[in-house]
């Protein structure tokens, strides 16, 4: 692992590089819960083939050019984003859909405000940033008591850097969907963030958990790729397993679950991906690479 480190963070580095620049080119198209808007969730004799006809009817009849909408094979009904509305505004939708679609029944209306949407996206991005920080001190702290070859700090930092890795080349691609398929990111969008978060340190902590007590057991006898390449070879089998079960549920849920999951399913998929692969070929040669750089400057003083 540790020989071929370059490689390993290339890869990753042109991987992230990408997502940052599609973040920041593209933006991200916000839905209902961070823009405000309204979702309305109905029946009709229409199906999943009639989708396009139904859109051009909210936007043709009902004046709607922001509508977007999707079928649920699952429950075979029609789930309709539309900009925030008035109650008499939803009842004048109604009844036009009453007049233009039929067999038309509203199961549901859902109308967030912009202020709320606003305030629902701040604290998104602060839960962000506190698991980011939280995460970074509780692995500093735990590996207080290693402080030779590499400082616990720098396992922290290095936790942070394969976190960001984890969530931007999802976050990434989410941004070229939305820019080129119009995919809408949402509270779920967050969620998956999240819980990639937490799933991606879970595996990394094991492998520097491995490092630390290889390394009190080896007392400096060994170099610190060493002890580095045999503690991911220790955890290697475990991850993968422990992962390829994770992908293979997501896969499942992906093909046979919900369309209103979909997005939110693709997310968790691509992020415990790219958290399998910064656990084994991320983490550890980054602290590797940051303690071989630490030593050269060093000797040149």
């Amino acid at each position: 692992i540790v020989g071929q480190k370059k490689t390993y963070l290339t890869i990753s580095g042109i991987l992230v590089g990408l997502s940052v620049v599609a973040m920041l080119v593209f933006g991200f198209r916000e839905g209902i819960d961070f823009k405000g808007g309204a979702i309305l969730t109905f029946k009709a004799d229409a199906g999943a083939s009639d989708i396009h006809g139904v859109e051009q009817m909210f936007r043709a009849d009902l004046g709607l050019s922001d509508a977007r909408v999707n079928y649920d094979a699952g429950n075979k009904n029609f789930l309709a984003r539309i900009p925030h509305a008035s109650e008499q505004e939803h009842q004048n939708y109604n009844s036009l859909l009453k007049a233009k679609l039929a067999g038309f029944e509203e199961l549901s209306f859902q109308s967030i405000g912009p202020s709320v949407g606003a305030e629902l996206r701040q604290r998104s991005l602060i839960a962000l940033a506190l698991v980011l920080i939280g995460i970074s001190l509780y692995v500093a702290f735990a590996f207080r008591k290693v402080y030779r070859p590499v400082s616990s700090w720098k396992y922290g930092w290095v936790t942070l850097a394969s976190l960001f890795h984890d969530v931007a080349i999802p976050a990434g691609l989410l941004a070229v969907l939305g820019h080129y398929g119009k995919v809408e990111i949402d509270g779920n969008f967050i969620v998956a963030l999240l819980v990639v978060m937490g799933f991606s340190v879970h595996d990394t902590i094991v492998v520097f958990d491995r490092i630390r007590e290889n390394l009190l057991l080896d007392r400096g006898k060994s170099e610190f790729g060493k002890v580095i390449n045999e503690s991911v070879n220790q955890t290697l089998a475990r991850s993968i397993n422990t992962s390829l079960t994770l992908i293979l549920v997501l896969l499942a849920l992906y093909f046979t679950g919900p369309a209103t999951l979909s997005y939110f399913v693709l997310t968790l998929l691509v992020g415990v991906t790219t958290g399998i692969y910064s656990s084994i070929f991320v983490a550890s040669p980054l602290l590797h690479a940051w303690h071989a750089a630490t030593a050269r400057r060093a000797v040149a003083r």
